[in-house]
């Protein structure tokens, strides 16, 4: 079987990737990362289902509420809530990138150049 990794290429790179994720797997700080980043991306998500799933109940049972008119305008209620509902998903998406730029990603990197050494 050895000599078979040796004449095959292909086996010897399965072999020696097979190597660098138990390395990964192995390393404390690769726990580190799947820990925090997977309790903040749940966390982001239950936030905009909350908010999305309310504004869906919202119009559901409550048509008379955002269906109120803004002033006197044609506009009623339920716009500017619908496009609150768009921009929290977007700045949540901001909240996700910025703490990924500065924490995940550092890690990521520290994982990689030590993977390479």
């Amino acid at each position: 079987m050895i000599a078979d990794a040796a004449a095959d290429p292909d086996a010897a790179a399965a072999a020696a990737h097979s190597e660098r994720l138990a390395r990964v797997a192995s390393d404390p700080r690769y726990h580190q990362l799947i820990s925090r980043r997977g309790r903040f991306t749940w966390m982001l998500t239950a936030v905009i289902l909350v908010v999305f799933f309310g504004y869906i109940l919202l119009i559901a049972f409550n048509k008379a509420f955002l269906a109120t008119p803004i002033g006197d305008g044609a506009t009623s209620i339920g716009i500017p809530i619908g496009l609150g509902v768009i921009l929290i998903g977007i700045a949540l998406t901001g909240v996700y990138v910025r703490r990924a730029n500065s924490e995940f990603d550092p890690l990521v990197r520290s994982l990689q150049e030590d993977l390479e050494k």
